[in-house]
């Protein structure tokens, strides 16, 4: 289990093909510093060198229960090898962490098999990839005919769109829709930490009315993908569709990085969410996450779709912001 220096481990991420912007070690320091979880790296090595990498979170709650998950706050980082014998050697490693930590189960997020004694959990989510056209026509082409008007009228509206470092913009929009949707908003220190320690593989941009902004976007970087992954908009964004020119504004920000994948992340089937990435023309990938019981019989159900928080889901959309905003301090840490 002793962990590899950060460059060796991120050179062996960036080198497999399943590796992923969640794999990354720096997202020890995230967590740690943004909500004082304990982490672990767990590896594998062959005649001296990397041959799996497993990043996991331990999140201790009374609402959730006790968890081990691959990766915590992500929504992959699952463990990844070079061969079939490096990964059950690695997930030995990890099943014997979870118990000598008593968790009641550990997840691995993203993972399409794991080993025996594994459930898999799928029909919640699906992802959405693909590819962007270098050239503006191209790109708009891409885009079914419909949301391509969509994008058209927004280019034409008197809307300015601006690339930001700051969360002074990003953070109040971002904390109202999370609100809105009656769901606990992360706390500024987390967008903070992956700010600082991931640099320029972070990036926020927003879309302006004069000096208002109107919608936002916290996205990351990774090999040839731009990833939007933290979002938030004013209500009035949809009639002025800022939301499409955000997404479309990345889309060329993402050709200006180098990147030729629009990696649009991980919505819940049947959401809205999941059929506007549809509108855009992405096709669902569907997602299946991997579990190891522990200390429970049953699978664990920590979604928003789960009928035993509609209650509370009900009630946190009518909290005023700034009650909503504290209290998600003391809720979100839990959430993994």
């Amino acid at each position: 289990m002793r962990p590899a220096c950060d460059s060796a481990w991120d050179a062996y991420v960036h080198a497999h093909p399943a590796g992923t912007f969640f794999h990354l070690a720096a997202w020890r320091t995230v967590i740690e510093q943004a909500f004082k979880h304990r982490t672990y790296q767990l590896e594998v090595h062959r005649d001296g060198a990397l041959a799996g990498v497993a990043p996991l979170v331990e999140v201790r709650s009374r609402l959730f229960g006790h968890a081990l998950i691959s990766n915590g706050f992500c929504v992959g980082g699952s463990p990844i090898a070079s061969d079939a014998d490096a990964q059950a050697q690695l997930l030995d490693q990890v099943e014997r962490l979870g118990r000598e930590l008593g968790v009641d189960y550990i997840e691995l997020r993203d993972a399409p098999a794991a080993a025996p004694g594994w459930a898999a959990q799928d029909g919640i989510y699906a992802t959405f990839d693909g590819p962007i056209a270098t050239g503006m026509e191209e790109n708009l082409k891409q885009i079914p005919k419909n949301q391509r008007a969509v994008v058209r009228k927004a280019l034409a509206r008197d809307l300015q769109v601006k690339i930001e470092t700051s969360l002074e913009a990003f953070y109040p929009l971002f904390s109202r829709t999370m609100r809105d949707h009656g769901t606990p908003a992360m706390p500024r220190r987390l967008f903070e930490q992956m700010l600082k320690v991931f640099g320029d593989d972070c990036e926020i941009l927003t879309v302006y009315e004069g000096s208002r902004p109107v919608a936002s976007v916290f996205s990351y970087f990774y090999g040839d993908r731009v990833m939007p992954y933290w979002t938030g908009s004013h209500p009035d964004a949809r009639a002025l569709a800022a939301n499409d020119l955000m997404c479309w504004s990345l889309m060329r920000r993402g050709v200006e990085r180098g990147c030729t994948v629009f990696d649009f992340g991980r919505s819940k089937l049947g959401t809205g969410p999941y059929n506007l990435k549809r509108h855009w023309g992405f096709e669902p990938r569907p997602v299946t996450n991997q579990y190891r019981l522990i200390g429970i019989d049953a699978l664990p159900n920590v979604n928003p779709t789960n009928p035993r928080y509609a209650a509370m889901i009900g009630l946190w959309q009518r909290l005023p912001l700034p009650v909503a905003n504290v209290l998600s301090l003391l809720v979100s840490c839990n959430l993994g």
